[in-house]
C-alpha cells in the first residue's frame, strides 16, 4: 500500500473502477487506489469474496464499494455501468480492467465464446456507454 504523504500522489476525490479485484493483482490495485485516496468501486464473480474484501478494506478505512458482476454477461455489464454511474454521480476517473476467463477448463466451443467475448465484447468498456461516465 502506498504510504507517500505528498499531494503529488494524492487521489483524493478521484473515482475508480477495477473489475476482477478480489484476488492477485486487482487485489493489489483497489489496495494501492485506495490506499492513495481514491474511492474504488470493484466488481467480481464471487460475491462472498467481494464483500469479505470489502470489508477488509473498509476497516483500514478505504472509500470501496462492489458488485457482483460476471463480465461476459452482456446485460451484467451494462448493470455494472449503470451501477458505477449513481455510486460515483456520473464521474469516473480511472477504469482498471482485470477479466480472467478460464480458458484451459474450457471445452473447446466455449473457447471459441471466450476468444470472442475478449476481442470483440470488451469494447464495451471504451464504448460511449462507459464514456459517458468517465470524465
Amino acid at each position: 500500500m502506498a504510504s507517500f504523504d505528498s499531494q503529488r500522489w494524492s487521489l483524493k476525490g478521484r473515482t475508480a473502477l477495477v473489475t476482477g479485484g478480489t484476488k492477485g493483482i486487482g487485489f493489489a490495485v483497489v489496495e494501492e487506489l485506495a490506499g492513495l485516496g481514491a474511492t474504488v468501486h470493484m466488481c467480481a464473480r464471487n460475491g462472498e469474496l467481494l464483500h469479505e474484501r470489502i470489508q477488509e478494506w473498509k476497516s483500514k478505512g478505504f472509500e470501496v464499494s462492489g458488485s457482483v458482476c460476471d463480465l461476459t454477461s452482456k446485460d451484467q455489464r451494462e448493470e455494472l455501468i449503470r451501477t458505477v454511474s449513481s455510486v460515483f454521480y456520473g464521474k469516473l476517473n480511472i477504469l482498471v480492467s482485470f477479466i480472467s476467463l478460464p480458458l484451459l477448463e474450457l471445452r473447446r466451443t466455449k473457447i471459441k465464446m471466450g476468444f470472442d467475448f475478449a476481442i470483440n465484447d470488451a469494447q464495451f468498456f471504451s464504448s460511449l456507454k462507459s464514456y459517458t461516465c468517465i470524465k
